[in-house]
């Protein structure tokens, strides 16, 4: 048996859980049923979005050592239908509280994105790809040509 070729989760490791969750919340993203301070989860697209105390997920995931504070390398992005979107979302992602990393520009390889991070310095890249397509659950279906 292999490895199904799907992403179903994304958990952050959080060092003030109920901040993040917040923060989040203040997106306009609808936390799924069981959320509270201890654990959050946001359903986005077709992938769960779960918020978690990072020193627990340190003991599971890497043997109890725990990240340094800020950028980890790794980065999270959320594709929109236009380039105008791109610019609204960023802009109201700082309304709630996310710090501008580089605002919105077009690329080199003809899309268009901005950086943000959260609270806890996780990156977002809010991005525009003209061959990027989604079903109705905003999951993407489709990349490329």
């Amino acid at each position: 048996m292999s490895i199904p070729p799907r992403l179903s989760v994304v958990t952050v490791g959080a060092r003030d859980l109920p901040a993040l969750r917040r923060f989040y919340s203040s997106l306009g993203w609808d936390e799924v049923g069981g959320s509270d301070d201890t654990w959050a989860a946001f359903l986005l697209g077709g992938v769960l979005f779960s918020l978690y105390p990072l020193s627990p997920l340190s003991i599971e995931a890497a043997g109890g050592e725990l990240p340094s504070a800020g950028w980890s390398g790794v980065t999270l992005a959320c594709n929109v239908d236009t380039p105008g979107e791109v610019d609204v979302a960023f802009e109201a992602a700082v309304a709630a509280g996310a710090a501008p990393i580089e605002a919105p520009t077009t690329r080199e390889w003809g899309g268009r994105s901005g950086y943000i991070a959260g609270p806890e310095g996780n990156r977002w890249e809010i991005a525009w790809a003209s061959t990027a397509r989604f079903d109705a659950r905003g999951a993407i279906v489709g990349f490329g040509s």
